[in-house]
Order: C-alpha cells, then sequence, then structure tokens
C-alpha cells in the first residue's frame, strides 16, 4: 500500500444518532498517515449527553493519536456546529483549532476550509437553518433514502453546493493553493473551477460516507458503504 500523508473527513457530527462514528474509527485504525484532518462539523450540538459509547470511543483514539509520540499530526478546522464547542474539546483532545488550514505536499499547496463561510443563506437565516437541520436529522433517523431525497431538492433549490465551490475556489485563487477541500454540504463533490481543483469530503451521517486520502498515488476518495453492526 502506498504512503499516506494526509487523511480528510468532514461532518462526522457526533451526538446525532446517525453519525457513523464506528465506521470512521475502523477507517482510521485500518491506515497508516501522517495527518489527520478534521474538517468541520465534528460535533452536532454542546450536549454531551448525546454522545454514544461509539463517540466517546473516536474522540479517544483521535486523542490517542494526537500524543506526539505518534508523529500524526491533527488538525481540526472549524464548522458551524464547532464554534461553541470547540475551546472545551480541543483542550480535552489536545489538538489545535483553525479556521482553515493551509499546507504543502510535494510542491503543491493545500488548503482546507469548511465552507460555511460561504453559505450566504445560513448566515443570514440562521434559525431557519437551525430548524431545517433539525428536521432533517429526523428524517435520515427514519427513512436515509427520503433524506437524501430531500436534501438533494432542497441543495439544488438554494443552489448551496454550487456556491460552495465557487466561494471555495476564488478563496483558493487568493491563498495560492491549488487544491481545495471543504465540507458543509453533506454532498461530496470533485470539479475544476478557474484552474483550481476542488474536493467537497461529503459527510459521516450518510450513505455512503466518504473520505479523502493524499499520498504518494495522487488525491483518493473513498466511500464507504456497509453499516457495521
Amino acid at each position: 500500500m502506498s504512503k499516506i500523508d494526509t487523511i480528510i473527513v468532514s461532518d462526522v457530527h457526533l451526538g446525532s444518532e446517525v453519525s457513523r462514528a464506528k465506521e470512521l474509527l475502523n477507517v482510521l485504525k485500518s491506515r497508516s498517515f501522517g495527518r489527520l484532518i478534521l474538517l468541520g462539523d465534528i460535533f452536532d450540538d454542546l450536549n454531551f449527553n448525546h454522545l454514544e459509547r461509539d463517540h466517546w470511543e473516536l474522540l479517544s483514539y483521535i486523542q490517542e493519536l494526537s500524543n506526539p509520540k505518534s508523529n500524526i499530526e491533527i488538525v481540526w478546522v472549524l464548522g458551524n456546529h464547532d464554534e461553541l464547542i470547540f475551546k472545551v474539546i480541543s483542550r480535552f483532545i489536545g489538538i489545535k483549532v483553525f479556521q482553515e488550514y493551509i499546507w504543502n505536499y510535494k510542491n503543491e499547496k493545500y488548503l482546507a476550509i469548511h465552507g460555511h463561510q460561504f453559505d450566504r443563506f445560513l448566515a443570514d437565516n440562521k434559525l431557519i437553518s437551525d430548524i431545517a437541520s433539525f428536521i432533517y436529522r429526523i428524517l435520515q433517523r427514519f427513512d436515509l433514502r427520503f433524506s437524501r431525497f430531500v436534501k438533494r431538492a432542497s441543495k439544488k433549490w438554494l443552489r448551496l453546493s454550487e456556491k460552495i465551490a465557487q466561494g471555495a475556489a476564488r478563496h483558493a485563487l487568493k491563498k495560492d493553493a491549488h487544491y481545495v477541500f471543504c465540507g458543509h454540504t453533506h454532498r461530496e463533490a470533485t470539479e475544476i473551477i478557474g484552474g483550481v481543483y476542488y474536493f467537497n469530503v461529503g459527510c459521516w451521517t450518510d450513505i455512503p460516507s466518504v473520505f479523502i486520502t493524499i499520498g504518494e498515488d495522487g488525491i483518493k476518495v473513498y466511500k464507504k458503504w456497509k453499516i457495521n453492526k
């Protein structure tokens, strides 16, 4: 297996009943890598009572990886769901928190930013967005297929995915980055915009869940379909 420099995951939403924390933990344990980027919305809300056993096990493993002896860099890029909780959790886990993160690998410049910064609807209509997210999570609990249909319809109506992609690409150009990685939309995507390679890392509350690796064999997008019992 070729060497993996970086693994990127987004929108795990720990504390949500539909978070696939166990599946993500298995992915991380099955691979060797030098950097893990948690690309925002790692938590769903402020209530620790919502965290299930699988969620705590994932956090414990990330804390273990953050030990300097492991020689693994853990990067947490803030999402809109993380903004009120990151100070407590970052100290508990022992990892650095960033609004955006830039790094270099093999003479290429990479940028990771959650993407909500380019979501004008969220900025202008936070209450409506919170209600819509709550309803969507309820739908996910009872019918994943219907919730995916609702998500595709609503995102198309708001043209959210396209707005995030365009905004991220423009921001990457300002930072002289060749590649930009986002989350937020819960919809995996890969495209070239104005010479910038844009990737959306999807989420870990839906099927398939997505993670991206960057390594000796380039950028790879993986989709996790199987549900572990």
